[in-house]
């Protein structure tokens, strides 16, 4: 009996842009009044994943910590970039700075805050021309505040003595918890660890200098992320570090001109030493659309993308820096006073580059009426506020401070929809004010993918900076990945799917846990460095 014809297969269905694949992950992962997005149904909090990563055979460099009674303002001239200078800036940007307790538990706070004290980014340094540290790529410990000497380099990465901080994250950290979201979140704190660089750098008279240049793979292979074999494990995305950014810093002469070809040639012929340690050996879920958005998200080298960094922001002393805490509660009955929310408007509105703005739920700010207020910032918030100014368009209310009236609501109503709209979480509704950062996902997103993640790290970086102000009004902040995501839009009167809300911040007074016992962060080390 003949065989039957065989049937043609059915062709593999086309892969999709990577413009799609963004949009689809940013719709897939929106919060729900009726469902969150996808996320692990159990956790043992006995299993997280290990915060702190080492390689095992590294060298390891114990660093000065950072003398915070002389880094109270900028200095007059750049400090010299030796150990000191670079203990100070790795210890004020990603270091420990207390230790936390409640009965069993125990937990490190840091510098750089973190999406549920998760903490996926891993910070290395490109050393070239510094005295005390061969030239190479080392990785910052922070449990420990000691470099490890990950790579050497036989050909300097820049003419020195130069300085380089490359970041990574270990998106398993934030997924474990998270699910599908934690790609947000590992931008954001990709963001926050940008500003603390940068308020750090401020402190010892350098200025980071983000390299538009180099592409994620030129990245990943600078820094040896790339080197599968170095990252053993049962899962590759458990074990895996996404290579993110890298940031040159100026010591006050400029920065040399990083080339991508360049950078791959020190990368060849480096003498590479360590294997990373176990991030969890039991992981229980899968996310595939984490990788397949970062995938999308890469960019390739001499992107067009314009730079992150805005103008600088006022310098902070550095025990502000190391006091700074993200609060668990607020006073409800606290005021933000009139000058101190003035003062921190100008501070927003003077970044002119910027690509978000920021809805404002006023509780509590005096001579401010509760509501719901609009501040829209550069030149998309200009173009937001013209359409809702267009001829046919209900008219609007704008305040001398440039705020846009979008709903007044009594102070209990606004609790309410405060509350409800922050993942029903009362932190959001007992401040004195929460904030919701806009940007203009589609119009950017759709042009150049890898946008996607610029735009989170800005909220990020811009959530660093509203940590910091808060701090210097003698209030506190805290950032807010959590909320409903199109409901957001429908409370503040937004019709326009081009704007997606990203992050929201809260300010208020603390109310402090006097259960909760706080130790120092280096008990070991002296509190201040080496002469």
């Amino acid at each position: 009996m003949p065989s039957p014809p065989l049937m043609p297969a059915d062709p593999a269905p086309a892969p999709l842009a990577a413009g799609k694949v963004v949009e689809i992950y940013q719709q897939r992962t929106k919060h729900h009044f009726s469902a969150y997005a996808a996320g692990p149904t159990t956790l043992d909090w006995d299993a997280r994943p290990e915060p702190f990563r080492h390689f095992s055979g590294a060298p390891t460099f114990p660093l000065p910590l950072a003398d915070a009674e002389s880094l109270a303002s900028p200095p007059l001239s750049p400090a010299v970039a030796d150990l000191a200078a670079l203990g100070a800036l790795l210890h004020l940007s990603f270091g420990l700075t207390a230790w936390k307790s409640l009965g069993p538990d125990r937990w490190a706070v840091r510098a750089n805050p973190s999406s549920g004290n998760l903490h996926p980014v891993e910070a290395y340094v490109l050393v070239a021309g510094v005295a005390g540290l061969a030239d190479g790529l080392y990785h910052y410990l922070p449990d420990r505040h000691a470099l490890e000497l990950r790579a050497r380099h036989g050909h300097p990465f820049a003419p020195g003595p130069a300085l380089a901080i490359g970041l990574t994250t270990v998106m398993w950290r934030e997924a474990w918890k998270y699910g599908e979201r934690a790609f947000r979140y590992c931008q954001l704190d990709t963001g926050h660890a940008m500003g603390t660089v940068r308020y750090a750098a401020a402190l010892l008279g350098w200025r980071p200098v983000e390299q538009l240049r180099i592409g994620t793979d030129t990245l990943a292979a600078l820094l040896g992320v790339d080197r599968r074999d170095d990252f053993p494990g049962r899962r590759a995305d458990v074990s895996h570090e996404e290579a993110e950014i890298l940031l040159a810093l100026d010591l006050g002469e400029g920065v040399a001109d990083l080339a991508p070809p360049a950078l791959r040639t020190v990368a060849t012929l480096a003498e590479w030493q360590g294997v990373a340690t176990c991030i969890d050996p039991f992981p229980m879920f899968r996310w595939p659309i984490i990788a397949e958005v970062a995938q999308a998200t890469r960019r390739p080298d001499e992107c067009p993308l314009p730079p992150i960094f805005g103008p600088l922001p006022p310098v902070q002393p550095a025990a502000r820096i190391l006091g700074r805490r993200s609060a668990q509660r607020f006073d409800p009955n606290q005021e933000m006073g009139a000058e101190q929310f003035a003062g921190l408007l100008q501070l927003l509105r003077g970044e002119t580059d910027a690509r978000l703005s920021l809805v404002f739920f006023v509780h509590r700010v005096a001579g401010l009426g509760a509501g719901l207020y609009l501040l829209p910032r550069g030149l998309w918030g200009r173009a937001m506020l013209e359409g809702m100014q267009a001829p046919g368009s209900a008219p609007v209310s704008v305040t001398p401070d440039g705020l846009v009236r979008l709903r007044p609501l009594a102070p209990v109503e606004l609790r309410r929809v405060a509350r409800s709209l922050h993942c029903h979480q009362e932190i959001a509704a007992s401040a004195c004010l929460a904030v919701g950062m806009l940007a203009p996902f589609a119009p950017l997103s759709e042009r150049d993918p890898a946008a996607y993640r610029d735009l989170l790290r800005e909220a990020g970086l811009l959530g660093q900076l509203l940590y910091l102000e808060a701090e210097a009004m003698g209030l506190r902040g805290t950032g807010i990945g959590c909320f409903f995501d199109d409901p957001v839009h429908e409370a503040a009167t937004l019709t326009t799917p081009e704007f997606q809300s990203l992050y929201h911040f809260t300010i208020g007074m603390p109310v402090e846990d006097e259960r909760i016992e706080t130790t120092p962060a280096y008990p070991a080390l002296a509190e201040r460095p080496s002469p």
